[in-house]
């Protein structure tokens, strides 16, 4: 399945995943705050300190987490009322060793919505792995163009810690989303069209460091 003209392929409304010291508490240690959809095809880079919240939110949009607010909607389906185990047919993420995660639903899923779809649609890599000593690096970029190319949305989450990862971010992106986490807990998302507007955000410098010059200038 893929988006049509008048189903966008990932749509987050008012999505919020709140984290509590405890049960009982009513103190936040952790708020995310989502609102965005992306109607066609497209590579997304995707960047956060540690602890923003950039594996939550793919968590959400899989549905192997529950949001406290809001909804996701993949190519038209709310992912959180579709089967656990046909949930990856609409999207799917891969984390750093390109394993897919999975999970389980609460409900049984003989109560929960058909996915309606063969394959997914929306692909999350979530810090993936390259190393440039082994020819790797092309043949992933290939793959993540490929199912573009096939009508997929395909969102890219990297730690940019050497020069190589910025050279990737800017040969294969056509987008960024930049998770960033305020003084009150709140992470909240930032979207620019390249890297040298993102390096425009003060809190995007300071995360990138000594590699904002060469986001700035890629």
């Amino acid at each position: 399945m893929t988006g049509t003209a008048s189903i966008p392929l990932l749509q987050v409304q008012r999505l919020v995943k709140t984290y509590r010291r405890s049960r009982w508490s009513g103190e936040t240690t952790f708020r995310l705050e989502a609102d965005f959809e992306f109607d066609g095809p497209q590579i997304v880079g995707v960047m956060g300190a540690n602890g923003a919240g950039k594996t939550t939110l793919f968590e959400l949009i899989t549905g192997s987490n529950r949001p406290t607010s809001g909804r996701v909607l993949v190519a038209g389906r709310d992912i959180h009322q579709v089967r656990a185990d046909e949930r990856d047919r609409l999207a799917m993420h891969y984390h750093q060793s390109y394993q897919v995660r999975d999970f389980a639903g609460l409900k049984p899923d003989f109560l929960m919505q058909r996915s309606n779809s063969e394959r997914a649609c929306v692909h999350l890599f979530d810090e993936p792995q390259f190393n440039v000593q082994d020819g790797y690096i092309g043949f992933m970029l290939d793959f993540f163009r490929r199912l573009r190319d096939e009508g997929c949305l395909v969102l890219v989450c990297l730690h940019p810690n050497e020069p190589v990862h910025i050279d990737i971010l800017a040969d294969v992106c056509e987008r960024f989303v930049f998770l960033s986490r305020d003084e009150d807990r709140t992470s909240r998302l930032r979207f620019t069209a390249d890297l040298a507007a993102l390096t425009a955000d003060a809190a995007a410098r300071r995360y990138l460091g000594a590699l904002a010059e060469r986001a700035a200038s890629a």
